[in-house]
């Protein structure tokens, strides 16, 4: 394994990070456990879940996965030896199963509470801000049109007042953001400067892969200047830089094949750059997932990778994936695709 430095901390993390969001509804509790002792034994030692979990989201399932993990550091005693990221839902109206209000001080801490409870754990490691309370431009949005209609009112200050308030109890150590613009990076970002004692944010976890590398657009710069971490999700875009979507095939138990409507990685554009990165792996015989995955590994602005699966096979293959090194020629390659396709699944 590979390790890191959380940015402005010692925390020392793998660049590989398990992710957890099919625990509870793809993925049983043992299998939830059998994933976190391999990735273990492998040298992963950063976990990244949610309150919201496991996806998609749903009244009668949400926070399973948290449970997950906590009857594992249970079963094992071992939550000294893990660095635990979770997260709080973004705006209220997208999960009113869970709460009816975002961000406010209230609901910062009942949300703490209840991930504390749910981990069997008495602190956080990073705790992050699932997608922001405003309007903006996330989950699949190319540009930003702005909505006079939004009641959203500037609460950062007052976010981060109630996450320092948490940190000074310790039931968190650090902050994240997730889902975020360059604009509102930024906003976090100079709220933690100019006002010295409110908590600066560490983390960015917003997606990143061949498909999408919107990141790079703005949020690179922020990242490289700044010193704030890119934990990338998403990096194999929904199992679909595997391959096995390629052809029409439609694997049965498959996320897409399950949840059609997450079809952001299934244009036909996406598609066909698909095609071309599968040939581009294939030429150099390497797996596309792996390619996929070590490319994420290599970026610079990049703190840690966020890997799931739904299978052993896949979660070997994936956290595998830090041993491979890309030659300058598949760079080369997958610059040369991602020219004539430029990010088909924003």
């Amino acid at each position: 394994m590979k390790y890191t430095y959380l940015p402005h901390t010692d925390i020392e993390v793998s660049k590989i990070c398990l992710g957890t969001m099919t625990w509870g509804n793809q993925n049983t509790e043992q299998e939830g456990h059998e994933q976190m002792d391999y990735a273990v034994d492998q040298g992963v030692n950063f976990f990244d879940t949610a309150e919201l979990y496991p996806i998609p989201a749903h009244p009668d399932r949400h926070s399973l996965t948290e449970k997950i993990i906590g009857t594992w550091f249970k079963k094992n005693g071992n939550r000294d030896k893990i660095v635990l990221a979770s997260k709080i839902v973004g705006r209220a109206e997208m999960c009113k199963f869970i709460r009816t209000t975002g961000f406010s001080r209230e609901s910062i801490i009942e949300a703490v509470e209840g991930s504390l409870k749910r981990l069997k754990t008495d602190y956080i490691d990073i705790y992050q801000l699932h997608w922001p309370e405003r309007n903006t431009n996330y989950f699949g949005k190319r540009g930003y049109t702005h909505d006079i209609s939004d009641p959203w009112e500037d609460n950062i200050h007052q976010v981060l007042e109630t996450l320092r308030d948490l940190i000074r109890e310790g039931k968190i150590r650090h902050v994240g953001i997730s889902n975020e613009t360059p604009w509102g990076t930024m906003r976090f970002l100079e709220e933690s400067k100019v006002h010295a004692t409110l908590p600066r944010a560490i983390t960015i976890q917003n997606p990143y892969n061949l498909l999408n590398r919107l990141f790079e657009v703005g949020l690179s710069e922020i990242s490289m200047r700044e010193q704030i971490g890119l934990l990338a999700y998403s990096p194999l875009g929904f199992g679909v830089l595997s391959g096995k979507y390629l052809g029409g095939r439609s694997p049965e138990g498959s996320r897409i094949t399950l949840f059609p409507n997450y079809k952001r990685y299934s244009s036909q554009t996406a598609v066909e750059a698909t095609q071309k990165y599968y040939e581009l792996a294939m030429a150099h015989d390497i797996s596309l997932a792996q390619m996929a995955l070590a490319f994420v590994n290599s970026r610079p602005f990049l703190t840690s990778n966020i890997i799931g699966a739904t299978s052993m096979k896949q979660l070997k293959e994936n956290i595998e994936s830090i041993h491979v090194t890309l030659s300058d020629e598949v760079l080369k390659g997958i610059e040369n695709i991602h020219n004539q396709h430029p990010n088909p699944a924003p």
